[in-house]
């Protein structure tokens, strides 16, 4: 079940560095909202913030509320680990486990869940995420060959496969195109369209094209200067973004003034 991310007044810390300051937004179940703006505005970092990924990083924290369906995700009581689970990640390079098999790369998140399931129920959740991430077809017959064979393209939607395998309520992605060729970019733009009908998707562009194409909502992050950190300048529907924005610096960078 797809499900409502809120955003309220964010801020993102670096150790002592404040890097995203004030964010607020929401994205709507079953969609795909877009984060655009210039290199180190604070899109992945409000990314990663959004399954607790962020807090990974030694010294690093978020300070704001942000919740699932009213849930705060950041509450005492919450395993970070299960927010990372219904909230699951693709990242900006294709990271398939090098001596794992396409099988095996699917099932990964699954096993570390530490439940008992056959071999059926496996074999079931392999071709229903493979078939899920448009991948089923090319890889079917070689599945027990080691995932870092395939293409730059193959490697990226099998990440995918392997992160709806848990079946997460939400998809984040971190620029999942900007290491792939343009054929490759369209097969992953399609299936961001397919996916949305299940999931809630956020995903980090540089590329406008991209998010124009892709996305029923945009967020233009920017930043004041070097060492001021990033904020949400505005959001609103893709097609407004792009045609009517309202404030001026959204219409600088999607203009190609900016800077």
């Amino acid at each position: 079940m797809a499900k409502r991310i809120d955003a309220t007044d964010v801020d993102i810390y670096y150790g002592a560095f404040k890097a995203v300051e004030g964010v607020s937004f929401a994205v709507e179940p079953r969609s795909v909202t877009a984060f655009i703006g210039p290199s180190g505005c604070g899109k992945s970092t409000v990314l990663r913030a959004l399954n607790r990924m962020h807090e990974v990083i030694p010294g690093a924290y978020v300070e704001g509320k942000i919740t699932l369906d009213g849930e705060d995700i950041y509450g005492s009581t919450i395993d970070p680990v299960n927010v990372r689970r219904t909230i699951g990640m693709v990242f900006q390079r294709p990271n398939p486990f090098p001596t794992m098999s396409i099988y095996d790369n699917v099932v990964a998140g699954l096993r570390l869940e530490g439940k008992k399931r056959s071999k059926s129920d496996l074999d079931a959740v392999v071709e229903g995420s493979l078939r899920g991430a448009n991948l089923w077809d090319e890889v079917k017959d070689r599945l027990a060959r080691p995932g870092s064979g395939l293409s730059g393209g193959q490697q990226q939607r099998l990440c995918i496969a392997r992160a709806i395998a848990i079946e997460p309520q939400v998809l984040l992605m971190d620029e999942p195109c900007s290491a792939l060729d343009p054929i490759s970019t369209l097969a992953i733009e399609d299936l961001i369209d397919q996916l949305k009908e299940r999931f809630t998707i956020v995903i980090v562009t540089h590329n406008m094209q991209q998010a124009a194409r892709v996305s029923e909502t945009t967020a233009f992050f920017n930043l004041a200067g070097v060492g001021k950190p990033g904020k949400l300048v505005e959001i609103a529907p893709t097609d407004v973004i792009f045609s009517t924005p309202t404030q001026q610096a959204t219409e600088d960078y999607i203009s190609g003034r900016f800077g």
